[in-house]
């Protein structure tokens, strides 16, 4: 069921517009991927995120692991049933996590405050994988590139990830190379176990290599020569965002153009403008969701602070013209309100409209470029 098509090139950038078919349906791109990492997206249910037109929704096998448990998931008849969407769904390998918990969040790092802090929570990273410690009850978790396949096949999305390992990009140049090396056979395993049962699941590489653009080049490389579905761009990509444009640039051309490709964890507004025209098809990521739940609202002019006093007496909506679900029904002195009041709903509306502010921005950058404006 798994493929892809290019519809349209752009004639002044390397964007291009194109369309991935899955066997819950089409997902259009560019495209921007919401994060719904326990199974939903923040403050929203599934009925409501389909009704705004997400196509793809991306799901985080690490947490999912450790709850529910990818075999009650299964039972439920996989994720699509288990969370009651109907669209496509990615899944990723766990591999953040290696991460996230040996050297805290990617907003430490940029921070320069990324230390390493293995033992805590991962206890080993080696050959055979990665040995953790859950968060939830302190218990031990193996996560291999065998059972990390196994958890998403029981899951069921669309389009899964083989195992990887995120370092971050203060490692030196020596263990660089022996992390992308690892890496690579991490996911040649991941490959083979997951074309035992492919199971209308199609598998995204994850490209490596931190800032070294040879590096990067090897990876290319390397996973091209593998019978891979597409291509996502993983790993550190530097403290700037000129460091990111400069390695996407290089990197970009190495890989097929005939395959999708995906840009993990990246998704703001900024990036987003600069990526596109570098040919990148779709991105992943949960700040839409939680700039709404700290009641900063997108709008075409730019982001509105909901805390402000100014708001308490707009009886007006959150951007006129808009859509939305929230702003066809509510004021921004109501939404002012139930921020000030900490009312959960407010959460729930906020959220909604920035969903619906993402799903409306990328068509319009679909239709830019299909006029060669982008």
């Amino acid at each position: 069921m798994f493929r892809f098509e290019v519809v349209h090139r752009s004639k002044v950038s390397k964007a291009r517009v194109g369309k991935i078919h899955t066997s819950h349906g089409v997902i259009d791109t560019p495209n921007f991927v919401g994060v719904g990492t326990n199974g939903t997206m923040k403050a929203l249910d599934s009925q409501m995120v389909e009704s705004i037109g997400l196509q793809l929704m991306f799901c985080n096998t690490y947490h999912l692991l450790l709850q529910p448990g990818p075999d009650v998931v299964y039972k439920a008849g996989g994720l699509h049933a288990f969370m009651k969407r109907s669209m496509p769904i990615i899944t990723d390998s766990g591999g953040f996590q290696v991460f996230s918990l040996a050297y805290g969040s990617i907003a430490d790092e940029i921070k320069g405050k990324g230390k390493k802090k293995r033992g805590q929570m991962v206890l080993k990273i080696d050959e055979e994988g990665v040995l953790f410690r859950s968060y939830r009850d302190g218990s031990l978790v193996s996560l291999t590139p065998e059972n990390s396949v196994a958890a998403q096949k029981k899951l069921g999305a669309d389009i899964i990830i083989p195992l990887d390992e995120l370092p971050p990009f203060h490692l030196s140049e020596r263990k660089l190379h022996y992390s992308l090396e690892r890496t690579h056979r991490w996911e040649k395993r991941s490959l083979e176990e997951h074309l035992k049962n492919p199971a209308e699941q199609a598998m995204y590489a994850v490209i490596h290599g931190g800032l070294d653009p040879e590096l990067r080049k090897k990876s290319c490389v390397y996973l091209r020569s593998l019978p891979f579905d597409g291509f996502a761009i993983g790993g550190s990509l530097g403290q700037l965002k000129e460091d990111m444009l400069d390695i996407l640039t290089y990197t970009m051309p190495h890989l097929p153009e005939e395959q999708p490709n995906h840009l993990l964890g990246i998704g703001d507004l900024l990036s987003l403008d600069r990526c596109i025209p570098l040919g990148i098809d779709t991105f992943d990521s949960s700040y839409p969701t939680k700039a709404a739940r700290h009641g900063l609202f997108f709008t075409k002019n730019g982001g509105i602070k909901i805390w402000r006093a100014a708001n308490k007496e707009h009886l007006k909506p959150i951007e006129e013209g808009c859509t939305c679900y929230t702003c066809t029904h509510y004021t921004l002195a109501y939404l002012h309100h139930l921020f000030k009041a900490r009312e959960i709903a407010g959460y729930t509306l906020a959220s909604i409209h920035n969903l619906h502010f993402m799903v409306r921005l990328m068509e319009g950058i679909r239709e830019k470029i299909l006029n060669d404006v982008i």
